[in-house]
């Protein structure tokens, strides 16, 4: 007979097998961005093979990240109520199923479909991180658990563009792009070994679901981000404005309804006290148009890349090594001495890195030669990286500086959905701006993707906006 190892989350925690618990953790959240960056790599050759809509190319990724975003703070209080350890283990068994399925599927619908289902999984995946490691670890240990999350976060977005670019074009026993999804298998398979070393933590008060909250915003969000997908963004037909309206109708139906349930006493899906602070929604707004830029021009450049300048996949992946490596020198940087040396100001400097990263990029697609490499896009995506890593632990550590103990949980859960949302809309937003008018590839594809990043730097100006907003307190 063998006793369940609970550890209560306010007890000092003194866990004997809290490194190799890290190490299923760490995993857990890398496997999540891999996952994300190996697939934009091999999105191409997926569509080429599997055929449909171009449009599907943008569904490969948006059918993971829509229901990530949404189901994210759901994921966070199933592992409250149910156990953080037994949440992390069923979510890493259904993604890996999930990407078992998304490797055979024979049609690009049935891949799309299993694709909402790994963003279903990751979300029930990603929330017990933090939970989790505040149960085994304290103190300085606690501190350096928690250190480790940026440098695994980086070295797999360096890795994962190579990896998809590898895989795909190695075509390992004939497994072509399918190798990308059969990669997270042994991932999975090693921190299921090691989840047996977490302990089970659950909330000292277990928290209610919010079914009716979580249904309207799947259905709002789901609703504004369709008719984006694959549509000429500046002349929406009116089927597609009919959509958008109807789905911004329902996220006020889903305001009204977040209201009345905390006025009755239940728990709302998003926090309340969370919008007295002046600046919070001016952060969820900063981070929605910022990871829209930083997701949506990654597709324009991984499109224009093998579908404008043909380039093979082998030669698209390691294309965005600069970005990658840019953005995990920076987040290094800025986490470990720029942000607690100059507070707030670090947030303007990488945005102003970051727009003279995309503006290069639209100066290189105007001026290079549309039928060979662009060359000169390498050093441009590194300072898109540099500036995406300045910005990011500034931002992070600003938006959560004001809040009481008890609304950082909710307020970490809530910026991480709208992240994954951000990401959704640029996809769905620059890629459509890019696919509408690439054509065939040479100057119309080198054109598109000009104009993709000049919305690139229009949604940089919003961010740079709200970012200003937040409050004039030294981080």
């Amino acid at each position: 007979m063998t006793t369940e190892r609970l550890l209560p989350p306010t007890a000092p925690p003194a866990y004997r097998w809290r490194w190799p618990a890290l190490v299923a953790l760490l995993l857990g959240e890398a496997m999540n961005l891999l996952d994300t960056t190996v697939v934009q790599v091999a999105a191409p050759a997926i569509h080429a093979e599997l055929g449909g809509s171009v449009s599907d190319i943008q569904w490969f990724g948006t059918a993971y990240t829509l229901p990530f975003a949404v189901l994210l703070i759901t994921g966070g209080r199933l592992g409250d109520i149910a156990g953080r350890r037994r949440v992390f283990v069923l979510g890493v068994l259904a993604f890996t199923a999930a990407s078992v399925a998304c490797a055979l599927a024979p049609t690009a619908g049935l891949l799309i479909a299993f694709r909402a289902v790994q963003g279903a999984a990751a979300a029930a995946i990603i929330p017990q991180t933090i939970g989790l490691i505040k149960a085994m670890f304290s103190g300085d240990e606690m501190s350096r658990a928690l250190g480790s999350i940026g440098p695994v976060m980086g070295l797999a977005a360096v890795c994962g563009p190579v990896l998809g670019g590898v895989l795909t074009h190695a075509d390992l026993f004939g497994s072509s792009w399918r190798a990308a999804f059969l990669v997270n298998v042994p991932v999975s398979l090693a921190v299921l070994a090691l989840s047996s070393r977490l302990p089970e933590n659950r909330a000292p008060r277990r928290p209610a679901l919010d079914i009716p909250g979580t249904a309207l915003a799947a259905t709002g969000t789901g609703l504004v981000v369709y008719p984006l997908i694959g549509a000429d963004v500046t002349e929406l037909t009116a089927r597609g404005w009919a959509l958008t309206v109807s789905g911004l109708l329902v996220l006020t139906a889903f305001a009204l309804q977040q209201r009345r349930a905390a006025a009755a006493g239940g728990s709302p899906l998003l926090e309340p006290g969370l919008f007295t602070h002046r600046g919070f929604p001016a952060a969820l707004v900063a981070s929605t148009a910022f990871f829209a830029v930083t997701n949506g021009l990654l597709t324009v450049v991984v499109l224009q890349l093998q579908l404008g300048a043909q380039a093979s996949v082998l030669a698209a992946g390691p294309s965005l090594s600069p970005w990658s490596v840019g953005l995990a020198l920076a987040s290094w940087a800025a986490g470990t001495r720029l942000v607690r040396r100059f507070g707030r100001r670090v947030m303007p400097y990488g945005l102003g890195v970051l727009l003279t990263g995309v503006l290069a990029c639209a100066a290189v697609y105007h001026w290079a030669d549309p039928d060979h490499y662009p060359r000169p896009l390498l050093p441009a995506l590194a300072l898109v990286g540099l500036g995406a890593g300045l910005f990011t632990p500034a931002f992070f550590t600003l938006a959560l500086k004001p809040l009481r103990p008890q609304e950082i949980g909710s307020a970490a859960g809530l910026l991480n959905a709208v992240q994954q949302l951000g990401a959704t809309l640029g996809v769905a937003t620059l890629g459509s701006v890019y696919l509408d008018d690439a054509g065939a590839g040479g100057p119309a594809a080198s054109g598109a993707a000009e104009a993709a990043c000049w919305v690139a730097i229009g949604l940089v100006g919003v961010s740079w906006a709200a970012a200003g907003r937040m409050g004039n307190r030294e981080a």
